[in-house]
């Protein structure tokens, strides 16, 4: 494929979120959420608005929404860039670290949520290095001194 159709197909197919955010520091977050809307333009313009603020609120954060990055802790950060992953309602969430910055209770919320998505029929690659996340998945393979272990 061509890179402005991978890019698109991307768009639609895959969620990332990463383990240090990315988000845009001058997007608010509910911009930031609204952002792959926008570029992909698969949701109709007047309905991107309320998405994003639905995705806010499922992720306990809809009050920061109309706030900067910086001026929000890093689980709520984490929570927007979930939103932002899961704006095109992607099949696919990739999840690289998404816990490695964040206070246990937090990252118990996100693992919740993931269970969650899961349950609704998204496929989740989750990379971590946290032991208690295999306890919530229906797979999990192991890498260790370069080598893989298929582990149920």
């Amino acid at each position: 494929m061509k890179e402005s159709r991978l890019a698109a197909w991307r768009g639609k197919n895959v969620g990332i979120v990463f383990q240090f955010f990315q988000l845009m520091p001058t997007l608010s977050a509910l911009e930031n959420v609204m952002l792959p809307m926008d570029f992909l333009g698969a949701i109709p313009l007047r309905e991107r608005r309320k998405r994003a603020l639905s995705l806010l609120e499922r992720f306990g954060i809809a009050e920061q929404g109309g706030k900067l990055p910086h001026s929000m802790s890093g689980g709520q950060q984490q929570r927007a860039a979930i939103a932002r992953a899961l704006a095109n309602d992607p099949p696919l969430l990739v999840a690289d670290e998404p816990t490695g910055n964040l206070d246990s209770k937090t990252s118990e919320g996100i693992f919740a949520a993931f269970k969650e998505l899961s349950r609704e029929g998204k496929t989740i690659l989750l990379v971590t290095h946290e032991r208690s996340a295999g306890s919530m998945v229906d797979r999990s393979v192991g890498i260790a001194d370069g080598l893989l272990s298929d582990q149920l």
